[in-house]
């Protein structure tokens, strides 16, 4: 059986990761996408779930993310911070103070 050659163009991180994983099973990067795609013809599909979150389920999380937030905020005595003190607050952190 004759091979063939596929170019692709990746994130130079995700590619770094990739390397690293497939190192870390033993595998090699042509081996892993070998895999990929026998399991994808075999299946007729993608071999992982696709899915995008709805509007619905980003909102919720973010409003779970805020509720936490302003929990530990209350836990931390800052909760009534203003936005120009939160400012500077980001501000000196940036500068590492």
């Amino acid at each position: 059986m004759g091979q063939s050659t596929i170019s692709i163009r990746v994130d130079d991180k995700l590619k770094k990761s990739f390397d690293e994983l497939c190192n870390e099973i033993g595998l090699s990067n042509s081996a892993a996408v070998t895999i990929f795609m026998k399991a994808a013809v075999r299946e007729q599909r993608i071999p992982f779930e696709l899915r995008t979150e709805s509007e619905e389920e980003i909102r919720a999380k973010g409003l779970a993310a805020f509720h936490k937030l302003r929990a530990i905020a209350q836990e931390n005595g800052v909760a009534g911070m203003s936005l120009e003190e939160i400012n500077e607050e980001i501000r000196l952190t940036r500068r590492g103070e």
